[in-house]
């Protein structure tokens, strides 16, 4: 049973930093497509970055620039180094991972099996 557990929410100012990270109980999972959403109360959730089991990385055009999606391999973690946070980044982050073997990042939700209970990011 894979688990995935995050950490390194909580409470900044506008223009801060935050660094998300998951930490998979199965290494098996860990080299496949990983990736990271948000979603706030009443919305739907939407990608925010992804890494490929090829090594390809890829983000939601509002993340550019400010957001860094990258593992750790040796230990099977994943991060999400968030700077130049804004009010709209507000939300409960949540690491996935997907079963399919290597190939490229992707943000569609549907192609990922395994999710974590989430990680909340307040933006003041």
């Amino acid at each position: 049973h894979v688990q995935l557990v995050e950490s390194g929410g909580g409470s900044v100012q506008a223009g801060g930093s935050l660094r998300l990270s998951c930490t998979v109980s199965e290494g098996t999972y860990f080299s496949d497509c990983m990736g990271w959403f948000r979603q706030n109360p009443g919305e739907e959730r939407e990608g925010v970055a992804a890494i490929g089991g090829d090594g390809s990385t890829g983000y939601r055009d509002a993340m550019k620039g400010r957001f860094t999606v990258f593992k750790d391999n040796a230990n099977n973690i994943l991060y999400l180094e968030m700077i130049d946070l804004k009010p709209e980044d507000t939300a409960m982050y949540y690491c996935a991972a997907s079963s399919r073997e290597g190939g490229s990042w992707t943000l569609v939700q549907g192609l990922y099996d395994y999710w974590g209970q989430g990680s909340q990011v307040t933006v003041s």
